[in-house]
């Protein structure tokens, strides 16, 4: 399975402002520290807004926050907002056009490898992620304790 850069920018957005807690973060910042594009980080956050994983304050001393406490959210959930296509093949899709799905057994093999892999997910949260980590994060990402 692969995730597409867009879900791994929102999760790269919300580790930064987990680990920034409730000091503001912006954009351009967020795109400097991670060497990404800027304008496609735009799209990210403004889905992340509108999906109430951050909040978005704009001003003169506006910034980016987390909406939720970092033990509120799910990885699981995260990546199924994110991810537009998790048919991992063609016949999970409705424009299915493969001549052997009447008797294969791959679409039901990799559906529940698919369930598999999103229950892991669904057990782990965006605290889960920093841990003791946490520190060391905020020195890999710059940002000041």
């Amino acid at each position: 399975m692969h995730l597409t850069r867009y879900t791994d920018y929102a999760l790269r957005v919300l580790i930064y402002l987990a680990v920034k807690d409730q000091e503001r973060a912006t954009i351009t910042e967020i795109a400097e520290t991670f060497g990404v594009s800027r304008n496609h980080l735009m799209k990210v956050v403004q889905d992340l807004s509108h999906r109430g994983y951050i909040t978005t304050i704009r001003g003169k001393n506006g910034g980016l926050l987390l909406n939720r406490p970092a033990e509120e959210v799910s990885l699981g959930e995260l990546v199924r907002a994110t991810e537009q296509e998790l048919g991992l093949v063609e016949c999970f899709r409705d424009s299915n056009e493969c001549i052997i799905t009447p008797a294969c057994r791959l679409k039901p093999i990799l559906n529940e490898a698919l369930g598999a892999f999103m229950a892991v997910l669904d057990r782990y949260t965006l605290a889960d992620m920093l841990g003791r980590r946490q520190p060391q994060l905020a020195q890999l990402l710059q940002i000041k304790e």
